[in-house]
């Protein structure tokens, strides 16, 4: 199904960013957010609306928290989190819920070596029929390439799901192998690309139950702390859900405040 996400963001002032089905989250239980010695934390919110014929009104943010400390051997430890909702609601009547939440540990080892960790919470009834959907995994990954302004990361890993149906669909648990991959490229002072692509197979039906993940976007810097993101995200699930079509796209167009 299709759910085409444009909005128009109001910064919100909150002590403490984009949301869609984040492809690093979903494949790797570690968030894409560069930690650093300090706490820092951004968030996005942002709305759109209609009247007249149709009073709808669609809502969606994000909140990131990330922080780094000492780890194994002194090397540094990442810690991530974030949390993200989206819905629309139409003459009074709410649907398209999204809500997730993640936290993961990404520890450096040596020389562009890494290990993940991290668990992922997933509610959309509505895009993919997930009542629940609960996944715990673990990895290793290897920075191939990095520069003063492109990275390229590869990720490895297993994962425990749990999929929780809003309809009578039963209950799935089952382990998976996830694989990762991204790149980013920081073309300018202002301007950054990046690419994220994820894929999960289930080891009980390797060759038919799996499912790919990408997402292609851009980071601007319109101000200082103030970014806008214009992202596309395509989910491709080979066994979807009962009632369910296969493909899933996103097109986000965020504006986030960090500190």
């Amino acid at each position: 199904m299709k759910n085409i996400k444009i909005s128009l963001l109001t910064l919100v002032a909150i002590t403490s960013i984009s949301s869609a089905t984040d492809v690093a989250e979903q494949y790797t239980n570690v968030m894409s957010v560069k930690a650093t010695d300090e706490l820092k934390q951004s968030i996005n919110l942002g709305f759109s609306s209609t009247s007249g014929n149709s009073d709808t009104l669609n809502v969606n943010g994000k909140y990131d928290m990330s922080r780094i400390t000492n780890g194994y051997q002194g090397n540094p430890l990442k810690v991530v989190f974030d949390a993200s909702a989206f819905f629309t609601e139409s003459n009074n009547i709410k649907s398209n819920e999204e809500f997730m939440a993640n936290l993961g540990l990404e520890q450096i080892i040596h020389n562009g070596w890494l290990g993940y960790a991290g668990v992922n919470w997933l509610r959309n009834p509505d895009f993919r029929n997930y009542d629940n959907k609960f996944s715990i995994g673990a990895g290793i990954g290897k920075e191939l390439y990095k520069d003063n302004t492109q990275l390229l990361v590869v990720k490895l890993g297993t994962s425990y799901n749990i999929e929780d149906y809003a309809n009578t669909q039963t209950t799935e648990k089952f382990a998976a192998l996830n694989e990762y991959l991204e790149y980013s490229n920081q073309l300018n002072k202002i301007s950054k690309f990046f690419f994220k692509i994820g894929s999960m197979q289930n080891f009980e039906n390797f060759s038919n139950d799996y499912e790919v993940a990408s997402s292609l976007g851009a980071n601007f810097a319109v101000a200082e702390n103030i970014n806008l993101t214009l992202a596309q995200e395509v989910v491709y699930d080979n066994l979807p859900a009962l009632g369910f079509k296969k493909t899933d796209t996103k097109t986000i167009a965020t504006l986030g405040y960090n500190f």
